[in-house]
This record gives structure tokens, sequence and C-alpha cells, in this order.
């Protein structure tokens, strides 16, 4: 009787993730920079700035990318700052990439250095997920002298975050038989769309792990977290049918950052908004992008969410019209007996931009 049930399908999806990526690639074409702690981005002895990335040996102090500089350099008073170099990065990249397509064509980057494939079908008729992944890290290793981290899995939340559990260099299978127990104990912190902020909400409920968030119906999931909420009601049972989406164009860049306390200062906000305008402009840059719209967007103490934006007939292309126009449409906002959990910029309406388009919206985070 058993013979005639159909065996179940499963995708096979692989998310690679470049280790420190632009660290990695400064101390590979700069011998002298190897073993050392060095940061992408942010300015010498803390003059203003923010780092893109840390080397490994830079983490261990606890660098990180969209860490100020002074706040870098009180962490590790050795640490070497180099200037980023975006086109380097990009040919990186569009090596990377063409190693991908040994293998597949649905491809979904989401940034230089990392990217979801779905290797179903593979074009090599390999079959193994594991396998391929083994060979991808295998070529990027021998034709780049880089290392790349790689999550193996049936859907791409799963994929993604076991790309993150062995780095650097690192290969983490999750078979479909052991997804729910292994999203049962993930951290809650782990979650897609759970900040800092979040993450002590939850844990205020009893909510430490996924086995926590399983406990309670979707009704009360949505109650206690919206949209977010449905998501992870279907998560933490496995369930993520999202398709790898390749050949996206981009409609927005962004980032957004969710602060520890609550802040009442204009002058303090426009602090934040700072940094979070070089983390957007760098994204711009990066991508050659020229965005003819800029919103802010102001998430208050008791959840309420307001945005506030301004078109240009030219696109804005420098750090510094991003921030001031940020600031102008921050100032317009009437902030009385209202305190401000979180600040996020995006630029969009890009020049020449059409069809099918996503979103580089990122919560402080850098490549």
């Amino acid at each position: 009787m058993d013979d005639h049930i159909e065996k179940r399908q499963y995708r096979k999806i692989i998310h690679i993730d470049m280790d420190s990526f632009y660290a990695s690639v400064e101390q590979r074409d700069n011998p002298e920079l190897l073993g050392k702690a060095i940061a992408v981005g942010g300015s010498p002895e803390g003059r203003g700035g923010v780092v893109a990335t840390a080397s490994y040996e830079a983490r261990k102090y606890g660098v990180h990318s969209a860490m100020s500089s002074k706040q870098a350099l009180k962490l590790c008073p050795h640490l070497i700052f180099v200037y980023p170099r975006f086109a380097a990065y990009k040919e990186v990249s569009r090596h990377i990439r063409e190693i991908f397509h040994r293998y597949t064509d649905l491809i979904q980057p989401l940034s230089l250095d990392e990217a979801y494939l779905d290797v179903t079908d593979d074009k090599l008729g390999i079959g193994s997920a594991i396998d391929i992944a083994k060979e991808i890290k295998q070529a990027i290793k021998e034709e780049l002298q880089l290392t790349a981290s790689a999550g193996v899995s049936v859907n791409k939340f799963v994929a993604k975050i076991a790309s993150d559990m062995n780095k650097p260099d690192g290969l983490t299978f999750i078979g479909p038989s052991k997804v729910e127990k292994f999203i049962e104990q993930l951290p809650v912190e782990k979650f897609y769309g759970v900040g800092k902020v979040t993450a002590a909400k939850m844990k205020l409920r009893g909510l430490h792990y996924g086995a926590d968030l399983k406990r309670l119906s979707e009704t009360e999931l949505a109650n206690l977290f919206g949209k977010s909420g449905l998501f992870f009601y279907k998560i933490v049972r496995g369930i993520d049918n999202r398709p790898v989406e390749p050949n996206q164009e981009t409609k927005s860049v962004g980032a957004e950052d969710t602060f520890s306390y609550d802040l009442t200062e204009l002058a303090e906000m426009n602090g934040e908004l700072e940094k979070i305008s070089q983390l957007v402009f760098n994204r711009i840059k990066l991508y050659h992008l020229s965005g003819r719209t800029v919103t802010v967007k102001v998430k208050f103490s008791d959840f309420k969410q307001i945005t506030r934006s301004k078109s240009f007939a030219e696109g804005v292309t420098t750090f510094e019209s991003i921030f001031d126009i940020s600031k102008s449409l921050l100032a317009a906002i009437d902030f009385t007996d209202r305190r401000v959990r979180l600040l996020g910029i995006s630029i969009s309406n890009f020049e020449n931009s059409s069809g099918n388009e996503r979103d580089i919206y990122q919560p402080r985070l850098f490549p």
C-alpha cells in the first residue's frame, strides 16, 4: 500500500554568504593586512563615519558593521581603516555569480556577497544540493582565494540561518525531517524581522525559542505582532513557500535602526539619521543607483508608524543630500509628548527602473 503513496518533493535551496566579504577582498589584495584587525569604511581616529564591514580579527573585539568609527576604535585601538573599493567588490561579485550560473539560473541576489540558489533541478544533473554547495565553495576558494559559507535546506528561511551557523567557511545542512525541530530550538532573536526590541518583548512574555511561539495560535500571534505574527505562525511549522526570484530590479534602497531606548530629542535623532544616511548612501553608490524620492520612517514607542517623503526632478546621489533631506523631513514632524523607537531612510523612484523589482531594505546591515 505504501508503494502507491507519492513521495513529497522538497525544494533544494542553497544560501551562499561570503565571509567578511569587503574585508576579505582587501586582505587578499593587500597581504600586509592579512591577520590584522581591519574595518572597511569609517575613518581613522574616529572622525565620523560608520564601519561597512570588519575582518574576523576585528570582530573578536566586538567591531561590527554599522558601528561608528569612534566606538570601533574604543573596542579595538589598533584597528586599521580601509577605504572601500566598490568597483573591486562588484567585479568579485560578478565572478561569484558566474560560478552560481554553472549550476542553476534560479539565483536571487540579496547583495553583492549573498544569494539564494534553487538547485532542485540543477544544470549538471548532480542531484545533491550538498555536493553542489561544496563545489561552489571550492570554486570560490580556488578561483578567487576567498571563502564562503553555505546553508542547505528545503526553504529560504532555514537555508539562510544555516549559512550563518558555522562561519567562516562553513557548510550546514538541515534536512526536511529536521526542519521543525531546528526551528523549535531557534532563539527568537534569530528569526527574520526580530530585532532587539521585539526580542525583549517576546522574552517578557516567556517566548524564548521557536517552540514557545509554536504554542500560540495564529490569532494570538497576529494580535501580538501584527503581520509578522502570521509569518511566525507558519515559519515555526517549517512552512516557507517563498520562491527563489531571479532577475529582480531594485525598487528601493534603505536602512533603519531600532534603538535600545526611546529618543525624545531632535538632536539625538539627527545623530542617528546621520549614521543611517551613510549606510543608505553606501548602498546606492554600491549599486550605482540614483533615486528621486527620499522617505523617512518613524516608529513611536506606542508602535504607531508614520512616513514622510519628498521627491525631486533629479536623482539624489550624495550622502550630504540624503542626510539634509532626511533632517528636513524629520524637523517637520511634531514630536510633542512622543518618543521614537525606530528611524529609517529609504531611496526610491529610481531613474531607468522598470518591471520586476525588489527592495534592498535592511536593519542597519551592510554586506
